[in-house]
């Protein structure tokens, strides 16, 4: 993990948890929230391991993976801008339950877990900021429960290719049909044949680990509410 220091007193952040902070506790924090580049597949923490430092992403993406006691891992979420990698930190874990990968390289901040536990118990802005995001984390799981449970696997799909564009505002997404399959909880021919109907309709361009996205309002119009639902609680919680 390279580290960069800026030579900026108040470098705009672009994670959403940090740039919903007012600018005066931002300045303050800004000392304790190193500029990091994180490369793809560099593992930021193992099952079980103690939980040294959060990572707020900018433009990375990291994968959490539930490790079993037969040692296979399945993706159960994907982190990007839009939040951190830490909860347990500042819920007084000792340790993190999750495997961290970083799926998609790009920048972050990390915060030593020392600093956030105690920038957390000062009760301020940092606080309920990480209480809010708590909460959006609860709705979301919630909403992905109901997704799975009633939603067809092309409905998913267009919910999770906006979701993931969201993240990295780009058109090209790089993602291969295992790792969407696995985000997804079904099997990679489902995958294909929902992703081959989506390319048929003009909504995306699909080739080997990368998806194209042609007509975003289309996808939109294709998904479940889900991905609404839970794009307003961020967006009414953290104000961006």
């Amino acid at each position: 993990m390279s580290t960069r220091k800026s030579s900026e007193k108040t470098q705009p952040f672009t994670n959403w948890i940090l740039a919903a902070l007012p600018r005066q506790e931002q300045e303050r924090l800004l000392p304790h929230l190193n500029s990091v580049t994180l490369q793809a597949g560099q593992k930021l923490y193992e099952s079980g391991e103690p939980a040294r430092y959060a990572y707020f992403p900018e433009s990375a993406l990291i994968s959490l993976l539930l490790v079993t006691e037969a040692g296979t891992s399945v993706e159960v979420r994907v982190i990007g801008r839009e939040g951190m990698l830490g909860v347990p930190i500042f819920l007084q874990s000792e340790t993190m339950p999750y495997r961290a990968i970083v799926r998609t390289a790009g920048s972050a901040r990390s915060m030593k877990s020392d600093i956030l536990k105690e920038e957390f118990s000062l009760c301020g802005p940092f606080h309920h900021l990480l209480l809010r995001y708590l909460h959006v984390l609860v709705v979301q799981l919630s909403q992905l429960s109901v997704c799975n449970r009633f939603h067809s696997v092309g409905q998913r799909l267009c919910r999770w290719l906006l979701a993931a564009q969201d993240l990295v505002k780009l058109t090209e997404l790089k993602f291969t049909q295992d790792f969407i399959s696995q985000m997804l909880g079904t099997d990679r021919t489902s995958v294909t044949a929902a992703a081959g109907v989506l390319q048929k309709a003009g909504l995306i361009r699909y080739s080997r680990g990368r998806i194209t996205i042609l007509n975003r309002e289309g996808l939109g119009a294709a998904a479940c509410e889900c991905h609404r639902i839970v794009k307003k609680e961020f967006d009414r919680l953290f104000r961006l």
